[in-house]
């Protein structure tokens, strides 16, 4: 019988009235190193370390769900989606507030 895998998570949100643009910003620049699918409004992005899941379907709002088998890889792939959402939003001040379950 095989152990169960613990999922560790974090959830992320941006307001911004670009949602959609960051989303696909995201994923097209991720996508050459790591599997994506993408939409208008939703997308995810296979990271070696775990996945996010992103949502654009909220008017003013950017949400982004990270899930991971290991609890240092949310640190990790919470900083590299900010990095990089702030990177892309040049003259955007974003702000992205990340939360997790207890």
């Amino acid at each position: 019988m095989n152990a169960p895998t613990h999922v560790f998570s974090s959830e992320g949100r941006v307001a911004t009235d670009q949602a959609p643009r960051y989303l696909r910003m995201l994923c097209k620049h991720f996508r050459h190193k790591f599997p994506t699918e993408f939409g208008e409004l939703h997308g995810r992005i296979e990271f070696s370390a775990g996945t996010c899941e992103l949502d654009a379907a909220t008017a003013g709002t950017l949400k982004m769900r990270i899930a991971t088998s290991d609890r240092a890889a949310v640190d990790k792939l919470e900083d590299v989606i900010a990095r990089h959402l702030k990177r892309f939003a040049l003259k955007d001040s974003l702000e992205v507030r990340w939360t997790r379950p207890d």
